[in-house]
């Protein structure tokens, strides 16, 4: 009878060892699934900007080499909370991060739209950038977070494009035109433009366009010829003026709720590091291609651009010197920063100017009204 109930009991050995295998192959699959984390992501721009674009980007980038790990949700303005409550919104975990710019938190403390607001010392975008990431910068705004109460990890990344002047029913020809203007921007740039004699609204980006439409302002700045075209600036004023100090060198900001990015293991926490950074670079990459195409389609569309005078340039640098001297006396942190950045910009823009090529000249030999015909 035993060598009879042998093959029996052989083939319930080898039905355990199936179950025990298939077991072994499902517990990891079950694991993975227990361990991917979703993140609930809101931005500070309308969806169709191209701003939500770029906070999209930064998300796919994480969610793609992630691998199901981890995926970050984007979420548009206003869909959780309003644009300029971000901060509060991911510092106390009602949103898990955000995107936006460091301006936006202006009225926490001044010295936060000193990413951004002004002529940095002369610094370009993707100088302030280095700046903060390897001249203290990013030590500072830590500091001030801090300071703030504010539970929250910022990565800033995404050099912006020297901004506009601004849009506005009738072109600036001079300091003052300025005088009694309704005017929209945001930062730093309140105290500039107020100071040269306008009357400031700091409205959020979605809010603009139906202001100017309805003639509750008279001009706004936004960011950039894509953004602009999107928000439908040109539908309700055709004169932008071009090329301007009040925010010359901004950059865009990613926040993290720290105790949700501190809780993700070592390996996401290095995805998010260079996805951050291979963001910045694919940002800066696309808006030379889409703000110049969309440049070239508002001319086509009967826009007037103009460059905003010198004597106007002249005055926002007279105007921020005074917003320098008044908000550093008033606030140490404000002053901190702005000795860091002085140093900084006086090393890396000495080595800029001397080394810089002037491009502008090899651009007009080519297409120039000189310029030979090929």
């Amino acid at each position: 009878m035993s060598a009879e109930k042998s093959p029996a009991k052989g083939r319930r050995n080898l039905l355990k060892g199936v179950a025990a295998a298939a077991g072994a192959m499902t517990a990891p699959m079950v694991a993975t699934a227990q361990t991917a984390t979703a993140l609930r992501f809101q931005s500070t721009w309308p969806a169709k900007d191209i701003f939500h674009e770029y906070a999209n980007d930064f998300a796919k980038k994480v969610n793609d080499m992630a691998s199901g790990k981890l995926k970050i949700e984007v979420l548009p303005a206003g869909a959780v909370v309003p644009a300029f409550q971000l901060l509060e919104a991911v510092a106390k975990g009602t949103l898990d991060g955000g995107h936006g710019v460091v301006a936006y938190h202006y009225g926490k403390n001044s010295a936060l739209a000193l990413w951004g607001s002004g002529p940095s010392f002369g610094m370009d975008p993707n100088m302030l950038l280095a700046w903060h990431n390897y001249g203290g910068g990013k030590a500072l705004l830590e500091e001030v977070y801090k300071s703030l109460n504010l539970d929250v990890v910022s990565y800033l990344y995404g050099p912006m494009p020297t901004q506009p002047f601004g849009w506005f029913k009738k072109p600036i020809a001079k300091v003052e035109d300025m005088k009694g203007v309704k005017f929209r921007t945001v930062g730093l740039a309140v105290d500039m433009y107020t100071d040269m004699g306008a009357a400031v609204n700091p409205l959020p980006g979605g809010e603009i366009v139906p202001a100017l439409d309805r003639g509750l302002i008279d001009g706004a700045e936004f960011n950039n010829a894509s953004s602009d075209k999107l928000l439908g600036f040109p539908d309700v004023a055709k004169n932008c003026m071009l090329q301007s100090f009040h925010q010359s060198g901004e950059q865009f900001e990613i926040l993290f709720n720290k105790a949700k990015l501190t809780a993700l293991p070592p390996e996401l926490k290095s995805i998010i590091d260079y996805a951050v950074q291979a963001a910045s670079a694919d940002m800066s990459w696309k808006a030379i291609e889409r703000n110049s195409t969309d440049y070239i389609d508002l001319k086509k569309q009967g826009i007037k651009f103009y460059k905003t005078p010198d004597a106007v340039l002249r005055a926002q640098l007279a105007s921020w010197d005074k917003i320098m001297a008044k908000k550093g006396a008033e606030n140490p942190m404000f002053k901190k920063i702005l000795d860091s950045q002085k140093a900084f910009a006086q090393r890396a823009g000495q080595w800029q100017n001397d080394y810089t090529v002037d491009f502008k000249m090899a651009y007009n030999h080519y297409f120039g009204r000189n310029a030979k015909k090929s």
